[in-house]
């Protein structure tokens, strides 16, 4: 059984809606091409197939504080935020002031 974890366009559009951010956002969030998310997340239910792009909208996801919930017990895959909606934009505003890049690790 892969550990890789497997998500689809109608998870990647559920987290892109539940952190209330628009696709270009996102697609920069996932330092990936607009038009490439745009394809990932009109693909449905399709799974992503490529690693590396797997990789890329969790990059997105970490960024925006979505968490995906694998499929389990019957239930299919889903999202949910580790941050309230307030806290998205707030980070989001922050992430967008410019100034001195450092670490976000707290001692």
């Amino acid at each position: 059984m892969s550990t890789m974890i497997r998500i689809s366009g109608r998870v990647i559009a559920a987290a892109r809606a539940l952190a209330g951010v628009s696709q270009a956002d996102f697609a920069a969030a996932c330092d990936m091409a607009v038009d490439t998310f745009c394809q990932l997340e009109a693909g449905g239910s399709a799974w992503v197939s490529s690693a590396s792009d797997v990789t890329a909208i969790m990059q997105g996801m970490v960024h925006f504080g979505v968490m995906v919930i694998d499929e389990a017990d019957g239930m299919g895959a889903g999202v949910r935020l580790k941050f309230t909606r307030a806290d998205v934009r707030q980070i989001a505003r922050l992430e967008g002031e410019g100034g001195m890049i450092g670490s976000d690790d707290a001692p």
